[in-house]
């Protein structure tokens, strides 16, 4: 913490105290590590040279800072309520339960709650006799420990250029080293006695809160904490487990999970809410096309052997499910319905010709075997490179391409084989009339009465 004469805008430090250092550091592009691994040797290392201190690995880039909303680690727990003591009993006891997790790293509180400062008692009775002030007394302490720029602002303007100088009383703090130091300051006052702050006011070493934050007025207590060995949505159920092992907090309190493990879960709801919507708009689609809520329910079966695929696929490859995988699932979803549609037309084309159901699915498998093994082939070659994650920032982009891959084989089975078995027993009793009332469509029931 820089002294207050030098004219720097703390905020440029990133620190909250003299108690707290920040220290940036940039790999070369060509280092032979893997950062995960690095962070944990350093963690290690750093735990025996320093027991007494804590250390914590922030992110350094600006997207990282973005997606963390403000919190320093991608996992944040914040207490918050009416009551500041009971928030942190709270917190204490929540900290144990998350320290059980075997994944979380770093975790300490985010605010500095027992932070060194030094109470002063002033004697009231004592400073009256001898004509002293709790004012007066004020300021022979900040002179003595910090400045006394803070509590009296003095400037002395010089005559011949007319600049103003900033004039300010402070004892150097190479003689303020201990307590017994403060005792001997003398206190300015306006009589002749000039007493000691020893004489005057008990001087003893205390702690306080050295940062309050709050969120719409309410103060709260933060447990911040870095993640290894698993990915954030495991740690996000262990840490609400952790949450409801502690208990029910205070009354007027509550439990909010911040940080980027909030905004992935937050995303991931929303994410999964748009794939159903989606689906259901397919089928609605598909039912106003076909006018049939069966047909409709054939193509749409093709969608659970997609999810199956990119499952397996995510599983064998280690992959973990994001939004890059969700959103592979998607564009899966969208191939195989295309490819289940060309099939089902084409079988139902068959089928009210005068063919049996099943005849004309697998007639439909046989003519149109060819244009869905082009198209699935074509767009899984084209994700391979992709799935490869080959190239530098191409691991944020791989898991869109291995989703991709293993939905689209699974549905290119499941449509040739499953398919025409389900259009089969779904259409195995239906009429070969139209159900349009279209009068002129060939095959409508009302085509004559039209006529």
């Amino acid at each position: 913490m820089q002294p207050s004469s030098y004219p720097i805008n703390t905020i440029f430090l990133w620190t909250g105290g003299s108690h707290e250092g920040v220290l940036q550091v940039a790999l070369k592009a060509d280092a032979p590590l893997r950062l995960e691994d690095f962070e944990e040797t350093l963690r290690s290392r750093f735990h025996e040279k320093f027991p007494d201190a804590e250390f914590s690995f922030e992110p350094g880039d600006i997207v990282s800072r973005i997606m963390n909303f403000g919190a320093p680690t991608p996992v944040e727990v914040a207490v918050m309520g009416p009551d500041f003591a009971e928030s942190r009993t709270f917190a204490t006891k929540l900290r144990a339960e998350l320290a059980q997790i075997a994944s979380l790293r770093d975790l300490q509180y985010g605010q500095t709650l027992d932070y060194p400062a030094i109470q002063v008692d002033v004697n009231r009775q004592m400073a009256g006799q001898l004509g002293v002030t709790v004012d007066q007394v004020g300021r022979s302490f900040a002179a003595a420990t910090s400045s006394s720029r803070f509590v009296a602002p003095n400037y002395w303007a010089d005559p011949r250029t007319g600049i103003a100088f900033q004039v300010q009383v402070q004892v150097p703090q190479s003689h303020m080293t201990s307590i017994e130091d403060l005792r001997v300051v003398p206190v300015t006052s306006g009589g002749p006695a000039k007493p000691l702050l020893g004489d005057l006011a008990r001087i003893e070493n205390a702690t306080i809160v050295g940062e309050y934050d709050r969120v719409n007025g309410q103060r709260m207590v933060t447990l911040t904490a870095n993640v290894a060995g698993e990915d954030l949505g495991r740690v996000l159920d262990r840490v609400q487990q952790a949450i409801a092992r502690a208990g029910e907090p205070p009354r007027g309190d509550s439990v909010t999970v911040r940080g980027q493990i909030a905004a992935m879960s937050e995303t991931f709801t929303n994410i999964t809410a748009g794939l159903v919507v989606a689906v259901i708009v397919i089928f609605l689609l598909l039912a106003a096309n076909f006018q049939s809520l069966r047909l409709a329910f054939v193509v749409v079966s093709t969608v659970p052997a997609v999810l199956a695929g990119v499952v397996l696929t995510l599983l064998l490859t280690g992959t973990t499910l994001n939004v890059q995988s969700f959103m592979g699932a998607i564009m899966a979803i969208g191939v195989a319905v295309a490819n289940a549609i060309l099939l089902v037309t084409f079988a139902e084309q068959s089928r009210r010709m005068g063919g049996s159901a099943l005849n004309a699915a697998i007639e439909a498998a046989r003519a149109r075997m060819r244009p869905v093994l082009m198209t699935s082939a074509a767009m899984i070659a084209g994700m391979v490179p992709m799935a490869l994650a080959l190239g530098e920032g191409a691991e944020a982009t791989g898991p869109l391409g291995r989703a991709v891959i293993g939905g689209l084989a699974s549905a290119t089975v499941a449509t040739l084989i499953v398919l025409p078995s389900v259009y089969s027993l779904v259409q195995g009793s239906a009429s070969a009339m139209s159900p349009s009332m279209d009068p002129d469509d060939r095959a409508s029931a009302y085509r004559t009465q039209a006529g």
